[in-house]
């Protein structure tokens, strides 16, 4: 049997889950498979990155793994880190309006409403915006169609306070984008399946949702619903990068990937061509559709947008802090005049990532609307980010060190129709170029369970087609 070659182009986390599992793949079955992954920088891991310093842990990208998707935890303890996986603490969220921090209504789901007295309760919405928000349960169900605006989706249902002054910061916090321009059937399918079945969305969110397991209280924090390593979740990079150790090239990009009569030629950036029998793509729509540009089915990439965000760790003793706040952080709300997007309280969300006596704040600049300051100078940066903390911490101290992170680029945008947009590249894909497969974040998942579960699939794929 001769030998198959695969190429992996991209080193994140979704190239190297393709490649961890299709080498494990390979050696339980005995199979014929030659894998290389190819990296562009000269690390691996992508986005995921920490920061030792000073006794602090700090992520330059993500900070967790949402629990309640599995292929994070089973790829932890595959990698034998189980031992250091730690729970975030469930401490109060809070949005910011109007200069004022409201406490996030208990019982909301992604903002949505599944408790009533805490929503009419709550100082985020006037009389007016809670009344119109009831509406969700006498308006009829939507009209079918195949795609819509998150924006449009819930401000139909819920009204524009409720999604301006809670369900945008939520998810403008986790997607960098403009909630009128994402869309619903990429992101939160599930909401739209439940206005069908159910007419309103609080009563199919009540009916839907798993009811919390009823545990004896103990003392101490509550345990939240995300994970991370107590050594940072750039340990996942280096054990997997351990294992794959010989098959991964760094510093060199992929220019080209062309059909032959035999399979694929893959033209790197030094000049020299590699034969495969198959490929996996994990890098952003822009260099996928640039390295299959020859085939036009690619070109709807190139409309596709992508943001950048800018992550500002600042590290204080906890006294620089004169007005302290129970919780994990904030969201702003974007008709604020903040030109931060959310602030994590990091010492408090994982305690265990801060020395004794000191407070670690994560803040995030580059609303869709501000890319500009993306590009801003550290020391701008910094002065943005301190005059918008002074106004609800009240810190007047600078900072003992701080750590900036540009990520250019690197929020790609579910516009509507990307769902359908996917299933054509894929349908043409598997027409024009068998054996070649797209996986990553700009495809159908940002998050790190995501990416997993796309890298995945793209080997067992390859396994099939080979």
């Amino acid at each position: 049997m001769d030998k198959k070659k695969v190429i992996i182009v991209g080193g994140g986390i979704t190239g190297l889950s393709a490649a961890y599992y299709l080498q494990k793949e390979a050696q339980e079955k005995a199979l014929p498979i030659e894998i290389k992954l190819i990296e562009a920088s000269n690390r691996v891991g992508g986005v995921i990155e920490t920061v030792k310093k000073d006794g602090f842990v700090i992520e330059k990208g993500p900070d967790s793994i949402i629990a309640r998707k599995k292929s994070g935890l089973n790829l932890i303890e595959e990698l034998g880190l189980k031992d250091k996986v730690i729970s975030n603490t469930a401490g109060k969220s809070f949005i910011l309006v109007d200069g004022k921090l409201h406490t996030m209504p208990e019982g909301s789901f992604m903002g949505i409403p599944t408790k009533v007295t805490p929503f009419a309760f709550s100082g985020l919405f006037s009389p007016l915006g809670k009344l119109r928000a009831a509406g969700d349960f006498v308006l009829p169900k939507g009209k079918p169609q195949s795609d819509q605006s998150l924006g449009k989706f819930f401000r139909r249902r819920l009204g524009n306070e409720v999604v301006e002054n809670l369900i945008e910061p939520l998810l403008a916090g986790i997607y960098a984008g403009d909630i009128d321009n994402l869309s619903l059937m990429s992101l939160f399918p599930n909401f739209y399946q439940m206005e069908q079945d159910y007419r309103s969305l609080v009563l199919g969110l009540k009916k839907t949702m798993p009811e919390p397991p009823k545990t004896a209280k103990k003392p101490g924090a509550k345990k939240g619903m995300f994970i991370s390593l107590s050594t940072g979740l750039e340990e996942i990079v280096v054990q997997l990068e351990k294992r794959l150790e010989g098959s991964i090239m760094k510093g060199t990009a992929v220019d080209k990937v062309k059909k032959t009569a035999d399979g694929y030629e893959v033209t790197l950036s030094n000049g020299t061509v590699e034969k495969a029998d198959s490929v996996i793509i994990t890098t952003d729509h822009f260099h996928a559709q640039r390295m299959l540009a020859e085939y036009s089915f690619m070109d709807s990439f190139k409309q596709m947008p992508s943001t950048s965000v800018a992550n500002v760790a600042i590290a204080f003793p906890k006294s620089a802090i004169k007005q302290d706040i129970d919780g994990s952080g904030f969201v702003v709300s974007r008709n604020s005049d903040y030109r931060i997007t959310a602030c994590t309280w990091t010492h408090k969300k994982w305690p265990g990532s801060t020395p004794e006596g000191m407070a670690l704040l994560r803040c995030y600049v580059g609303k869709p609307k501000d890319q500009e300051a993306v590009n801003l100078s550290d020391e701008e940066i910094i002065k943005i980010v301190l005059k918008d903390l002074n106004k609800t911490m009240d810190i007047t101290e600078k900072p003992l060190f701080h750590v900036v992170t540009r990520w250019k680029k690197s929020m790609p945008q579910y516009t509507v129709g990307h769902k359908e947009r996917m299933k054509t590249v894929k349908e043409s894909l598997s027409e024009e170029l068998p054996g070649v497969f797209l996986a990553g974040g700009s495809f159908e998942g940002v998050g790190i369970p995501d990416c997993i579960d796309q890298g995945i699939g793209a080997m067992k794929k390859v396994l099939d087609f080979l």
